[in-house]
């Protein structure tokens, strides 16, 4: 099986790259739609327009395209805002295996180079590492009113004394979706409840899975959860797999850390229980079909069209505290997008960064997305929302682990074994059975993989010294 599935990749990689520059890559879905625009954006004079004569259309390498799509109608407040300065944005569809070959053929070929690519767990600073991904100094300013809420964020993402990053925004990477009405039927704590009292912690989390798979009756199988949740339980302790320090400028594993293993000990427990749904489901209403009492994703696989139908009763909350020390933390996606090197479309893309910040952050554009969001979600609550918007806010701290970027080796599945990255196997093979069907304590996956990590650390510090300073 493992044989296949990286052979399978390794074919999905190599059409992916030849794709770079073909009209397959660039064409967007064929399928045709009305975009929806009931929801008006106002027009803002705080940006300048793109100057006259000056290249205006940005391109998107991505798997998602940025304009209105059938799955996503609704054009967002940020593009609105670019097309009204003069803007458009072009697409380039990739794959996920196949982004960063993709994105590699394109900038090697010095061809049909695009001129922005999302920022992710898996792109800084390995990009920016391998000549892929250029600074932004030149047209983004942290000394400007607009930015200088985030310029500590954005500090964390330099590089040989320059900035790779403008932080638009912050999302949360997950939380837990579940029935509330499911809950009230079980006799069960409400995780809803516990989080407004500040008393949602991984040991209520365990305590509630576990009497709601010892309710089970006859041969029902239940689970306590499924989905995206193991690295930001780590997460919580506020401690990640490698440290950054942003005076020397270099990493450092922290695989010795004792909250970490106290968390890892802990989901190795819950899975020996039976209590982890290991399998790809994909969406709430799924998992809930299959017994699992909680499902834990982005807001991607609870919303829109994976969202609740009228008749459903769901909350959400945030991934549960550490219960050793319980702090407001949450795993974040650091919004924003990496300037392709090789883009020269400067004033284009000083555009698009301004209109992203200001759609995020401006009370009157932050309604707007409200709406555009509960219109796209109608049987979403209020209370949902809010929930969302809280782990997004300012009270939560937002954790970053560089491990899934540091390098291919860390962050590529290709580079481990075709199936797994090996971040993912630090994060997750302490609570779930590897491809061999074991599943190992992390005193061994620990002992297994400090030497790779430490030699993956090394090298990109070294890295990091030839780049040039300015």
């Amino acid at each position: 099986m493992k044989i296949m599935c990286a052979f399978s990749a390794a074919v999905v990689t190599a059409l992916s790259a030849a794709a770079c520059g073909s009209s397959a890559a660039k064409d967007e879905s064929s399928e045709s739609f009305v975009p929806t625009e009931n929801i008006e954006v106002e027009k803002t004079d705080q940006i300048d327009e793109i100057p006259e004569g000056a290249d205006n259309e940005l391109v998107f390498i991505g798997i998602a395209d940025i304009n209105p799509s059938k799955a996503n109608p609704e054009k967002s407040t940020e593009l609105t805002l670019f097309e009204d300065k003069g803007g458009k944005m072009g697409f380039h569809r990739t794959t996920f295996f196949g982004q960063y070959d993709d994105l590699a053929a394109c900038v090697m070929a010095n061809k049909d180079v695009p001129d922005i690519f999302n920022l992710n767990w898996e792109s800084f600073p390995n990009l920016a590492l391998r000549g892929m991904a250029q600074p932004i100094d030149d047209i983004v300013n942290f000394d400007d009113p607009l930015w200088t809420d985030v310029k500590d964020d954005a500090d964390q993402y330099m590089l040989g004394g320059r900035h790779y990053v403008a932080p638009l925004d912050f999302d949360v990477a997950s939380m837990i979706v579940y029935d509330s009405d499911l809950v009230d039927a079980e006799g069960l704590e409400d995780p809803y409840e516990l989080y407004i009292n500040g008393e949602w912690t991984q040991e209520k989390w365990a305590e509630i899975m576990r009497e709601f798979v010892g309710n089970a009756t006859g041969d029902t199988v239940r689970y306590g959860i499924n989905g995206y949740y193991k690295p930001q339980m780590v997460e919580s302790t506020g401690k990640t797999l490698v440290n950054f320090d942003r005076e020397t400028n270099t990493f450092s594993s922290n695989l010795m850390d004792p909250d970490i293993e106290s968390v890892e000990n802990m989901l190795y427990d819950l899975n020996k229980e039976g209590l982890l749904n290991n399998e790809w489901i994909g969406n709430a209403r799924e998992a809930f079909k299959a017994n699992c009492l909680f499902y834990a994703m982005g807001a991607w696989g609870y919303s829109a069209n994976n969202g609740p139908d009228e008749d459903d009763n769901w909350r959400v909350v945030p991934i549960p505290a550490y219960t050793k020390d319980p702090q407001k933390i949450t795993s974040s996606n650091t919004k924003s997008y990496l300037w392709i090197k090789g883009s020269t479309k400067n004033e284009a893309m000083k555009c698009w960064f301004e209109c992203c910040r200001l759609a995020y952050t401006d009370p009157e554009y932050k309604e707007v997305s409200r709406q555009k969001f509960m219109e796209n979600s109608p049987y979403w609550t209020d209370e949902m929302y809010d929930v969302m918007m809280d782990v997004n806010g300012p009270d939560y701290f937002k954790i970053f682990d560089y491990c899934y970027g540091l390098d291919n080796a860390t962050g590529d599945p290709n580079a481990y074994n075709g199936i797994i990255a090996f971040t993912d196997v630090l994060y997750k093979e302490s609570s779930q059975p590897n491809v061999e069907g074991e599943q190992k304590t992390w005193a061994q996956i620990r002992e297994e993989h400090s030497a790779t990590l430490d030699s993956v650390i090394k090298d990109v510090n070294e890295n990091i010294k030839k780049l040039p300073n300015e």
